[in-house]
């Protein structure tokens, strides 16, 4: 019954059948667990005299008065009386001709709505109705009546019709849970859950559905983790990739540095050299604020590679940021008698060649590049270590690309800075470091939130700063100006501030839509100090250092995440001058408050982040775009108790049995649950 398919279930058109399809609800099952987005709270009736202007309400009565009318411009037009014993109140409907055949006189309705006064009159235009029925239960209103994604024909008031007869079935829906986990996390019956998510019994009821749940959705990401990291160490055993970290000691690198690594540094370099000493392949993710020495921490890595006998490739996400690591870890390396080579787009065709030759004969010992490295023409005569840069920005094919080698070392490295909780959930599959610490020495970033009125006060110190030698930021959320958001956009900003408020300065502007090639000439021009500003978008939250930068101005910093915020800061405060961060925004929410007053008093990001998620959730803190965030529906990644809840349960049924096939229900709603897994 429950993989009956829609048509034999509900009476509907064929187009709304396909709308269903396009939605992912195909059979039985697939509606009942179409889960609610949200619920509006219509609470108990109220009686005529107590509806007011101030919130939606629900009234019970008696329609009387019911005319169908057109308006001058032929529309239909439905008016009534809505009466109970305390008055009366007049309705509207508009459009809608098939209701003169559902609400006519005497009808005994519910309707949900807010109140116009006209005068002396009660007024609601086009509020929710239902016809009241006392020996069927209210659908729409009259509680918590959920709210349903919609697509097309398909509504919510549609979803709450079909749904609601259908909720009996939820009795065959079976536990993935046995009865020892629910007692232990002391969790509702599966079928009781999702009863519970369409139609609540009480607020009570609704929480405990959505904690089940929510538990449920944590619980098939842990495990899918801990099965996949299983499975790594399988896979990856006795890859021949062991290095010999006793024979070329580490001190031997580090004592050529000109300054002291943090003991974050020292700690996560000990992590690496442990992972590259066994015979199964690292899977390491770094995670470092920006400025915390992640690039050091690779480079020690890389050379105990190479030392052993190994090559080692670099992967970043831009030619530009390639071209930087590469000239960072010539001047490292060279002295050591390494062979370092870039490979990116840009080179000629018989550079490439070279680069792919040197590769494959084991001539070149350390390749840094783009995506042009993942080629099947490239090709590697031992390659031991993969460093991976914003490994968020690549995909499978990387993986599929770094298999082919016979599965090296993989340290891959994020500035973004995520909370451990967080990044044990997302990056589970993983081992964890985190660079907790700065250098010493730096200099904290000045952020203050610029009131409007003191915008023209702010120019002027900025033009005294260039004037002085430094270069400015000055960063919009929009690439074009928008009718449907009131945000600045970089095109336009550039104009102005080019032509009227700096027009004794080089103004450049750099954004997303442009080719990689003029985004990464931009800020080559911005480097060599051939623009004293340089307008952006987010393009340039992974970029080059520019050392001689040492203001950033963000607009409307309300639109953007804590995290991301942070990010962009960090593209100042990179060397000994003062830099500063000027916040401008439009809202004056408290939530904004509290998120720009965290930027100006916080310079961690990873605190920042943990703000961010509470206050905005993960697919906020870190960018609709960004990949790896799971699509949760009931849980919320920033509670940390019910992460860390799911993370011991998920344990404790692996360690029964990490094949998990005593557990076939378990398996089957993980496939539905996240799509990517396979045991």
């Amino acid at each position: 019954m429950l993989n009956s398919t829609l048509d034999k279930v509900i009476r509907t058109t064929k187009s709304h059948i396909n709308e269903l399809s396009f939605m992912g609800i195909n059979t039985l099952e697939d509606l009942l667990l179409n889960f609610p987005w949200r619920y509006s709270d219509d609470g108990e009736f109220v009686t005529v005299d107590c509806l007011n202007t101030f919130e939606p309400l629900s009234c019970k009565g008696t329609l009387k008065n019911v005319i169908g009318t057109r308006t001058r411009t032929g529309k239909f037009m439905l008016t009534c009386k809505l009466v109970d014993e305390t008055g009366e109140i007049d309705l509207m409907f508009f459009n809608q001709e098939y209701l003169k055949r559902i609400l006519r006189n005497g009808v005994e309705v519910v309707v949900t709505g807010k109140v116009k006064e006209q005068g002396s009159r009660k007024k609601m235009l086009s509020p929710k109705w239902e016809v009241f029925n006392p020996n069927k239960p209210l659908v729409h209103s009259g509680g918590l009546i959920p709210v349903y994604n919609q697509s097309g024909k398909i509504n919510s008031k549609w979803l709450r019709e079909k749904i609601h007869p259908l909720l009996e079935f939820t009795n065959l829906l079976k536990d993935p849970l046995d009865s020892e986990i629910r007692e232990k996390y002391k969790l509702m019956d599966f079928n009781e859950a999702v009863k519970n998510l369409h139609y609540p019994s009480s607020q009570e009821d609704l929480i405990n559905a959505r904690f089940r749940l929510g538990f449920e959705e944590l619980l098939y990401i842990n495990l899918k983790n801990l099965v996949s990291k299983q499975y790594q160490k399988l896979e990856c055993s006795f890859t021949g990739k062991k290095m010999d970290i006793d024979l070329y000691n580490i001190d031997d690198f580090l004592n050529i540095l000109p300054f002291k690594l943090t003991n974050a540094q020292l700690r996560t370099i000990a992590e690496v050299q442990d992972d590259l000493s066994k015979d199964r392949s690292m899977s390491r993710l770094l995670e470092g604020d920006v400025g915390a020495g992640k690039t050091l921490v690779a480079a020690a890595g890389i050379f105990i590679a190479v030392k052993s006998g190994f090559q080692a490739l670099i992967m970043a996400p831009t030619e530009i940021l390639a071209n930087q690591h590469y000239k960072g870890f010539v001047k490292l390396m060279t002295q050591f008698g390494m062979n370092i080579q870039v490979l990116t787009g840009s080179l000629t065709a018989k550079q490439k060649e070279q680069v792919k030759i040197g590769l494959k004969n084991g001539l070149i010992d350390i390749v840094v590049g783009t995506h042009a490295i993942i080629q099947d023409s490239v090709d590697f005569r031992n390659l031991g270590l993969a460093v991976i840069d914003e490994q968020h920005r690549f995909g499978v094919n990387q993986k599929a690309f770094l298999k082919k080698f016979g599965k090296p070392h993989v340290l891959a490295m994020t500035a973004t800075p995520i909370p451990r909780t967080l990044a044990l959930t997302i990056y589970g599959d993983q081992d964890l470091s985190i660079l907790d610490e700065k250098p010493a020495g730096r200099k904290e970033i000045i952020t203050r939130l610029v009131p409007e009125s003191k915008r023209q006060e702010s120019y002027y110190w900025i033009e005294s700063q260039v004037k002085a030698g430094r270069q400015a930021f000055v960063i919009c959320p929009l690439v074009e100006d928008s009718d449907l958001i009131e945000s600045k956009s970089v095109v336009s900003e550039y104009d102005r501030l080019r032509e009227v408020v700096f027009p004794n300065l080089k103004v450049g502007l750099v954004h997303g839509k442009m080719k990689q090639n003029a985004k990464d000439q931009v800020m080559l021009d911005f480097r060599d100090k051939k623009y004293d500003i340089l307008v952006a978008t987010t393009v340039i939250e992974v970029g080059i250092d520019i050392p001689n930068s040492s203001i950033i101005v963000i607009e409307d910093a309300d639109r953007f995440g804590l995290a991301q915020l942070h990010q962009l800061r960090g593209r100042v405060g990179r060397s000994e001058h003062q830099s500063y961060c000027f916040l401008f925004v439009k809202s004056r929410s408290e939530n904004t408050r509290t998120r720009m007053k965290a930027m100006c008093d916080h310079s961690d990001g990873f605190k920042l982040s943990e703000i961010d998620l509470e206050l905005r959730g993960p697919g906020e803190v870190f960018g609709t775009r960004q990949s790896g965030i799971p699509d949760l529906k009931m849980a919320s990644l920033s509670d940390t108790k019910l992460v860390k809840l799911t993370q011991e349960a998920a344990q404790e049924i692996f360690d029964m049995d990490p094949s998990l096939e005593k557990f076939p229900i378990l398996i089957d709603r993980m496939h539905r649950s996240i799509k990517e897994f396979d045991l």
